[in-house]
């Protein structure tokens, strides 16, 4: 595992090349995990988002971080879970399952500043993964958590929102990528 200062974190965007490199398995309770965990969280928070992904830092590894707060529509005991009471961390994760029809809903992302789309995706997803405290749980999420779960895993693949967007959201952001490509010396 790399040795990394948590504090010399920030959120990368596209078209950083470790945006589109498969992200390699971790230690779950390796050293500097909980405190990177921690860093992605507070940049998570300031960036006022609600999951971010290890490449997403520059860190090439299968973690991310996501929360979908609780409000008097949602409740972390709804089944499936729709929102997490706290952060939580993915370290390692799985998808065990995906169920349901694809459903078109708009999604931004933090590497992708100012462009939003429509992205099909089913609407639960069962996940297994570990903790920073290295130990393993399973979730079964629904609605905007399963969502989010999803869009960060993708990212643990190299995969991002303007490969997954509907033909239309591909079109209208079109110009907006290639600003994001121009101003980062793309050809």
């Amino acid at each position: 595992m790399l040795n990394v200062d948590p504090s010399n974190l920030y959120i990368v965007t596209y078209p950083e090349p470790v945006l589109r490199e498969r992200a390699s398995e971790i230690d779950p309770a390796g050293e500097n995990v909980q405190t990177i965990v921690d860093r992605m969280i507070d940049l998570m928070r300031d960036a006022e988002g609600i999951g971010l992904a290890a490449p997403q830092v520059g860190l090439p590894w299968r973690l991310f971080v996501a929360h979908v707060p609780q409000h008097e529509d949602l409740t972390p005991e709804d089944e499936p879970t729709t929102c997490t009471a706290v952060p939580k961390a993915f370290i390692n994760p799985v998808i065990v399952r995906m169920d349901g029809p694809p459903e078109p809903y708009e999604e931004g992302c933090l590497s992708l500043p100012e462009i939003r789309g429509d992205v099909l995706r089913p609407p639960v997803v069962h996940i297994k993964a570990f903790g920073p405290d290295g130990l393993p749980f399973e979730m079964t999420c629904g609605g905007l958590l399963a969502r989010c779960l999803l869009h960060e895993y993708d990212h643990l693949d190299g995969v991002l929102i303007i490969d997954k967007f509907t033909q239309i959201s591909r079109m209208k952001n079109r110009s907006a990528v290639r600003r994001l490509e121009r101003e980062a010396g793309v050809r």
